[in-house]
């Protein structure tokens, strides 16, 4: 399967606002450009991919180069101790137990926080009565 990218590039070229649309697919790179006009915001090009990518025109594809980005050695090592750790290391019966710890890990969380959310709003109410009875004249 082959991997395709894309990327726009929004840049003011005067008096307009231009976006260039670059495709690499296959090894070979095909563009578009628009113009916006008026500074456009964020979601505005946001909507303008979402609604029009399918009707842009590229050009006729050229070949390029294309290049891996450069990975970090740490980051990638760190990936890798992440997805050796994630197959599992040990029998089923060990695995089960290991999810039946994360889901009694989640639950006690979540327990945890409500207990602590009642606390705080029980203290929170008696600190808004106290406030009540000093003002009421006594």
């Amino acid at each position: 399967m082959d991997k395709v990218t894309g990327r726009l590039t929004v840049y003011f070229e005067e008096p307009f606002w231009i976006g260039v649309f670059e495709r690499i697919s296959e090894g070979k790179l095909s563009v578009c450009k628009v113009t916006f006009g008026a500074e456009p915001k964020d979601y505005e090009v946001y909507d303008f991919v979402l609604k029009n990518y399918y009707r842009l025109r590229f050009s006729p594809a050229v070949v390029t180069d294309v290049k891996e980005a450069a990975r970090n050695p740490k980051r990638v090592q760190r990936e890798v101790r992440k997805q050796v750790q994630n197959t599992g290391i040990g029998t089923k019966s060990q695995q089960a137990l290991k999810l039946q710890q994360e889901q009694l890990k989640t639950e006690r969380k979540t327990v945890s926080r409500e207990r602590r959310e009642t606390g705080k709003q029980r203290r929170f109410e008696l600190k808004q009565q106290k406030r009540k009875e000093k003002h009421r004249g006594r």
